[in-house]
């Protein structure tokens, strides 16, 4: 390709076809190849570059080394009439994530709320799609994941848990979901590495180099902190635990700090990764409404407080659909370092490059 540009945009269209194309060439199944797609847009869309567009070539580089199983055969087990298991059998952790979702919904439907542990399966992109998609459908939807270790402990000198995020979502009447999702550390270590690609410096206070000590410099970075930073990351690092807990325990894998490193070197063995969803029916809870109204009230409320000079004040959520109706409008941007990683791509398996919007 030419010299990389700086206002390379494309079409959320264009996107997704280029996206189905690659995972198809690189050995991903129909269903595999939506889920993923499906995940990386919605991420890319609202804003969330480090878990959308920019994952692309490493689940490329896991299916062809095979780490990971394009054509898997995930086995749901219910255990009770609103909890189950699903074995993901190596599988993409975005179809396994939309996968157990779907069944908490229907547990849900039943019963009030359903919650599926997920085993054997790979990294799933962002949380919040699988949130998401639970309220989308009227739900209030979690997810939880464990990762390999990239988080101190606090006052730790040496990664411990993975960065295990939490994501919540719930439905308002008339208006996109309200949308938290968040990791346990300050930030996401691909934050680390899409800062490292543009040669920007990181904020303080959430990464720290090999002996433990607080570097703002992605180079040098060998850890994250726990969220809280230095002071208060007992706070991160006990959340961490949680999303452990929940993701490796009740699924049976073992926990992130054993797992093997997601950017290899091996891309050839399993990892076993650990997911936990949950689904809930607001309408099980109190009389049908009274939850639509109160979130109404207490949305209503709070976007109306009083907020610091130049500054406004946002529910989670309202960052990303902002972002998602302006990309929708404009287009997805790519930076240089994904530029050039997709015409990479498109000359490897060969498929038609993306096209940049004038």
């Amino acid at each position: 390709m030419t010299d990389p540009s700086p206002e390379f945009r494309v079409a959320r269209e264009d996107l997704h076809r280029f996206m189905q194309a690659a995972l198809g060439a690189a050995g991903a199944d129909q269903a595999s190849a939506e889920a993923v797609t499906r995940a990386l847009v919605t991420a890319s869309r609202m804003g969330t570059d480090s878990h959308g567009l920019r994952l692309l070539p490493h689940y490329l580089q896991a299916l062809k080394g095979g780490r990971i199983n394009g054509s898997p055969n995930m086995r749901f087990q219910q255990r009770l009439a609103a909890t189950g298991f699903l074995d993901a059998d190596d599988g993409l952790g975005h179809l396994a994530g939309y996968t157990a979702m779907e069944h908490a919904m229907e547990m849900a439907a039943e019963v009030g709320m359903g919650a599926v542990a997920v085993g054997n399966s790979s990294h799933f992109g962002a949380a919040g799609c699988y949130a998401l998609a639970a309220a989308e459908r009227g739900y209030l939807g979690m997810a939880f994941c464990n990762s390999d270790p990239f988080v101190l402990l606090h006052d730790g000198a040496k990664p411990f848990h993975g960065t295990n995020p939490i994501a919540f979502a719930a439905p308002v009447a008339g208006e996109a979901p309200y949308l938290l999702d968040m990791a346990t550390s300050s930030v996401p270590w691909n934050r680390v590495q899409q800062y490292g690609a543009i040669g920007r410096e990181l904020p303080d206070q959430v990464a720290a180099d090999a002996t433990g000590q607080v570097s703002r410099i992605p180079s040098e970075v060998a850890a994250l902190l726990p969220l809280g930073g230095s002071a208060f990351g007992f706070k991160g690092a006990g959340l961490g635990g949680m999303v452990e807990i929940l993701s490796s325990m009740l699924s049976g894998m073992q926990h992130g700090f054993k797992l093997l490193p997601m950017g290899g070197p091996d891309m050839a063995t399993p990892r076993g990764v650990g997911h936990f969803f949950l689904a809930m029916n607001p309408d099980a809870f109190v009389d049908e409404g009274t939850f639509a109204r109160g979130l109404a009230e207490y949305l209503a409320d709070l976007r109306v407080q009083p907020a610091a000079e130049g500054a406004e004040v946002l529910a989670p959520g309202d960052r990303e659909w902002r972002c998602q109706s302006k990309r929708d409008t404009e287009g997805i941007p790519l930076d240089a370092a994904n530029q050039l990683a997709y015409a990479e791509i498109a000359k490897q398996y060969p498929i038609a490059p993306l096209t940049q919007l004038c």
